[in-house]
């Protein structure tokens, strides 16, 4: 008779602790309950100002190495499109050497080339205009940013 009110009250508990279980994971902090958050950032350079491009390139390396030295995640796209997009081009860029340094150096950083961009110069110049090896096409860079932004991406413009 002990060993069967032993075995409900051992079934008893472990329903209660069931029972409990969410609400107490509710008041632990998110650091314990969740796996690392990813830090993720949008840069948006839409200027041909090689000022504006370098201080782009100087927030994402500094974001970069902050968390990397934190031990944690982060992923860092910059997205150029307008005039911005010389940025990005192989004929024109004037921080073409820091794009392949920063690219060669940091998996976290990656280079987003607006296509309707580079179409419209395109036919303006009356050329294919050619793109840094770094850089990837994405169809519109606005469009780009507005997707990010809309999965929680943290957004500045230098």
């Amino acid at each position: 008779m002990m060993n069967v009110r032993r075995s409900i009250q051992a079934v008893a508990l472990c329903a209660v602790l069931l029972l409990l279980t969410p609400a107490v994971m509710a008041q632990c902090p998110a650091s314990i309950t969740s796996a690392p958050k990813t830090h993720r950032l949008v840069l948006q350079v839409n200027t041909a100002d090689p000022a504006t491009m370098n201080l782009a390139l100087n927030n994402a390396s500094n974001v970069e190495q902050n968390y990397r030295e934190l031990g944690e995640k982060v992923e860092i796209e910059i997205v150029a499109f307008g005039p911005g997009l010389h940025m990005l081009r192989d004929d024109t860029s004037p921080v073409k050497e820091r794009l392949k340094a920063i690219a060669g150096k940091s998996g976290a950083i990656s280079f987003k080339a607006c296509d309707n961009t580079r179409q419209n110069m395109g036919k303006a110049e009356a050329k294919t205009i050619p793109l840094v090896v770094e850089a990837t096409l994405v169809k519109s860079g606005v469009v780009r940013l507005i997707e990010l932004q809309e999965q929680g991406w943290t957004y500045v413009r230098p």
